[in-house]
């Protein structure tokens, strides 16, 4: 089956995240590559978003659509990031979920 779990970055983590030295946050991202790594005979696709403040939000409804800069009402939570991956069933997703090393949250979704 196909899911994709999606990397929720939250307020908090982002500002841990800039405190970090060079050092700790370069050990950091090693940890999310090797995740990236152990795991690839499962993921099929995977990205890091580019920072919020570079989405362009499209919201539909009645008329015309109107398009803004920025991501929807103020998130307090974000996604920055996801991976595709094709495993056996959700338990095996939430397996897999559970050991990021990043993000605080992980949205995981069936995909087709």
């Amino acid at each position: 089956m196909k899911y994709v779990l999606m990397f929720v970055e939250t307020e908090q983590f982002a500002k841990e995240l800039e405190e970090m030295g060079e050092l700790e946050r370069e050990a950091a991202y090693e940890a999310v590559g090797r995740w990236f790594a152990e795991n690839a005979d499962k993921i099929t696709h995977h990205t890091h978003l580019h920072p919020v403040h570079t989405a362009t939000t499209m919201r539909l409804g009645v008329g015309e659509p109107v398009v803004t800069d920025g991501p929807f009402v103020e998130g307090k939570e974000v996604v920055s990031g996801f991976a595709e991956v094709e495993v056996a069933d959700l338990d095996e997703a939430l397996k897999l979920a559970r050991t990021w090393p990043a993000c605080p949250i992980v949205e995981i979704r069936p995909a087709s």
